[in-house]
């Protein structure tokens, strides 16, 4: 059915949808489905508050899975985490990924309570002659690596590292780099 105004549900005359869609001869199935395809899509105010909700809630989602207090080393509950973004005035924003907001968020969180991102933990498997110069390029990169454990296996040393987040990608070229793709890593 195609209607004139949606809101009060009038239907559309047939001569209208004729004169208004004359390249498809008036054929209505054709009619809905360019109407589908290529008309806007209304959304009710209700639907729209409903997708929002839900967007924040998934941002406070992601920010309690990602993020850890940092004098306890335990995530926050969702509740917790969502009260703050509430005090902190914190807007969705429909068109940008819950991932992106929340991590734009976490900075924004950091004013109103303790949190920061939880470190990764990175097992790297290199061949042993390699082991020095990657250890020696990993203390070059500061506070936001630590090595947890080393452990000399047959000609291989498996390290198993505390990595900042942000800082992944940085080892990631450094362990491929310092061994010619020849060292092995998971998370």
């Amino acid at each position: 059915v195609v209607s004139t105004q949606s809101t009060w549900g009038e239907v559309a005359k047939k001569a209208d949808l004729v004169k208004c869609f004359e390249e498809l001869d008036g054929n209505q199935t054709e009619i809905c489905k360019h109407i589908l395809a290529k008309g806007d899509l209304q959304v009710s105010d209700k639907e729209r508050q409903a997708q929002q909700e839900a967007m924040f809630k998934d941002i406070a989602t992601v920010i309690s899975d990602k993020c850890v207090n940092p004098e306890s080393k335990r995530p926050y509950p969702v509740s917790i985490i969502e009260k703050a973004m509430k005090e902190c005035h914190i807007a969705v924003k429909p068109n940008k990924s819950s991932k992106q907001q929340a991590l734009d968020t976490i900075g924004k969180l950091q004013a109103s309570i303790p949190i920061e991102r939880a470190m990764m933990r990175m097992k790297v498997v290199t061949p042993l002659k390699a082991s020095n110069k990657i250890r020696k390029s990993l203390s070059k990169l500061g506070t936001g690596v630590k090595v947890e454990s080393e452990e000399k296996v047959e000609e291989e040393m498996v390290m198993i590292l505390l990595v900042d987040p942000g800082q992944y990608r940085g080892i990631d070229t450094l362990v491929k780099d310092e061994t010619q793709g020849l060292a092995a890593w998971s998370c």
